[in-house]
């Protein structure tokens, strides 16, 4: 069994900001995500990784058969023999010296048992002694997990090199599956952004998902969920084919990066009470179907797995060690997710220059949930980004939308039987002349006509900036994109991997400022905001009435919820103290939000 050191991961970081994180921090024992939405993109890192490392580099072309997946593959095999191999080669390393095995253990939290033996050991003067734990600490020395990312809804029906529609196992998100099911990888694979069944379904043609005779799992299933009902419906389907969840991934649905999914007003206090309430509801819901499939399928469950639960973790705004304390040790958690921040540690992650600059000197008003997704789903964004500007200028010179190179967001719209991608030009162009032929006034003809070209090619712009900061690509004609979350905008300075894991274990001084607002400020903030353009999406329709009034009531809820835990002593670092003047300022803006709107559905004609 892979054993982690660490109480905390690197979440996946958009398709391209975390897609060689691994490589970078796995050797020091450090568990990250690779987004495995884009081949093409990974086929470009691999040749690069290939030549560095003097690997042998066979092309695998896009029109070759199999090759989303085969690219996949052959990425993520990749990956874990460098990790391997830069692995071996700092076990191999003395110790007594500055180098990488040094850091190795000097990362490490100073509650962690092997951090505790190695400190032992620097105090160790007996030469029998010390070489006996120098080998057994070595030994223990594992790299970080390398884990897979998998957008579940980004699934379009697989094409031949003629354009043929190919048989269901060669979508998007299937091939994505069989690229990392047939690597070397032991890891984790990540389920986000919904639910496929279908995608569930394919599963259970690998059996690396499964146990064998030692209990053990080669490939494991984590679920990022927003709530605790999504965990057990998903749960329970996983079950009934005799998959297991290894772990629960709990993202707050707005105060985090990439794709922001408001859970219909439940703040992330309320969310992880109940699963601290309930959590051992979750292995006894699923195992009694999970034994009965093995029963089915002849195979022999092992004992040693019975008492197993799986992990739950969170992700989304955490700021400072205090906020990782309460959520550890309060609410029980057994991991949190720092993705943000680490945009701003070159020894983590692949963001160019000029992207990093920018990230930099980010303030609260240049971080937004933005439209600029062709899902349709709000976008945490960032102000004056290269995609930002470049895809402003091409609206104003009346040349909008994409070439659309790679068509991975491809999707049914309404304005056609034909998927397209809406950052497309060829969707932007003829729906821009659709509303130039309506019958309404100026102004809300310029307001559909902006909202149809913020859309931007998240495709190919959120891989720039890997590919610029590696020197595959040069910054000229590359717009680079990127997701950071609001709580980057605390983070003002370049650290090194040293300083931002010494700040999420609370050694040191701090990397942000003592009066940064709690993390749960930022996300009721967030959802007050959520609730408004909600308001504002069709204020007359009596059909919004219902979901407008459950999400106030959800809000509202949370918002009682934080006052209480706004009474509990502070962890050190904690800003328990910003929670109540922030929620009375959220309430009384919620109430005026609500009224608002009640007055204009009073007025509305029946």
């Amino acid at each position: 069994m892979q054993t982690y050191w660490h109480d905390f991961h690197i979440p996946v970081m958009g398709t391209g900001h975390s897609v060689d994180t691994p490589i970078r921090v796995a050797p020091f024992g450090i568990a990250s995500a690779i987004s495995i939405v884009d081949h093409l993109l990974l086929e470009k890192i691999r040749r690069f990784y290939c030549e560095k490392f003097d690997f042998p580099y066979t092309r695998i072309s896009k029109t070759e058969w199999d090759a989303r997946a085969r690219m996949i593959t052959a990425y993520l095999n990749t990956v874990e023999k460098i990790v391997r191999m830069k692995m071996e080669a700092i076990k191999r390393q003395s110790f007594f010296a500055a180098n990488d095995k040094a850091k190795y253990f000097n990362l490490l939290p100073d509650f962690s048992p092997l951090k505790v033996a190695y400190n032992r050991l620097m105090n160790i003067e007996n030469p029998e002694e010390r070489k006996d734990l120098e080998a057994e600490l070595t030994e223990k020395m594992t790299p970080g997990a390398i884990d897979v990312n998998i957008m579940v809804k980004v699934d379009r029906p697989g094409c031949d090199a003629a354009g043929q529609p190919l048989s269901e196992e060669f979508s998007d998100a299937k091939a994505a599956l069989r690229g990392y099911a047939e690597s070397v990888l032991e890891s984790s694979v990540i389920f986000s952004a919904g639910i496929n069944q279908s995608l569930y379904n394919y599963m259970v043609r690998f059996s690396d998902f499964y146990r064998d005779k030692t209990g053990e799992m080669k490939k494991k299933i984590t679920v990022k969920v927003s709530d605790f009902r999504s965990a057990m419906i998903q749960g329970k389907y996983l079950a009934r084919k005799g998959l297991e969840v290894s772990e629960f991934r709990i993202e707050s649905g707005l105060n985090c990066g990439g794709h922001a999914f408001a859970s219909n007003g439940h703040l992330l206090p309320s969310l992880l009470h109940e699963f601290r309430e309930k959590r051992d509801q979750l292995a006894q819901q699923f195992r009694p179907a999970i034994l009965k499939f093995y029963n089915k399928m002849d195979w022999e469950y092992p004992a040693s797995a019975l008492n197993e639960r799986p992990l739950i973790t969170v992700q989304g705004g955490i700021g400072t060690n205090g906020e990782a304390r309460r959520l550890i040790e309060d609410y029980g958690m057994d991991r949190t997710g720092w993705a943000s921040p680490f945009l701003l540690v070159p020894e983590a992650t692949p963001v160019d220059r000029s992207t990093l600059e920018l990230l930099k000197a980010s303030k609260e008003e240049d971080l937004y949930l933005s439209g600029a997704s062709p899902m349709g789903v709000p976008f945490n964004n960032i102000r004056l980004s290269g995609s930002d500007r470049y895809t402003r200028q091409r609206a104003e010179g009346g040349t909008p939308g994409s070439a659309c190179p790679k068509g991975l967001l491809m999707g049914p719209t309404p304005y056609g039987s034909q998927p397209v991608c809406t950052a497309s030009k060829r969707f932007q162009t003829d729906r821009i002349r659709e509303i130039a032929d309506l019958d309404m006034v100026d102004a809300e003809k310029a307001r559909r006509c902006a909202a149809v070209t913020e859309k931007i090619c998240l495709c190919e712009h959120l891989g720039n900036g890997a590919l610029i900061a590696l020197g595959i690509k040069p910054e000229a004609g590359s717009p680079q994109a990127i997701c950071p979350g609001p709580n980057i905008a605390w983070f003002q300075g370049e650290y090194t991997l040293q300083e931002m894991v010494d700040h999420i274990y609370g050694r040191g001084d701090s990397l942000v400022p003592a009066e940064r607002p709690h993390m749960f400020c930022k996300e009721l903030e967030m959802y007050v905001d959520a609730l408004e353009k909600l308001v504002e999406k069709d204020a007359g329709a009596d059909r919004w009435a219902g979901a407008v009034i459950a999400f106030k009531e959800n809000i509202e809820k949370g918002m009682a919820y934080c006052l209480e835990l706004a009474g509990k002593t502070p962890y050190p670092g904690e800003n328990l103290a910003s929670i109540a003047p922030c929620v009375a300022g959220q309430k009384a803006r919620l109430a005026g939000i609500v009224a608002a709107f009640e007055n204009r559905l009073e007025d509305a004609p029946n």
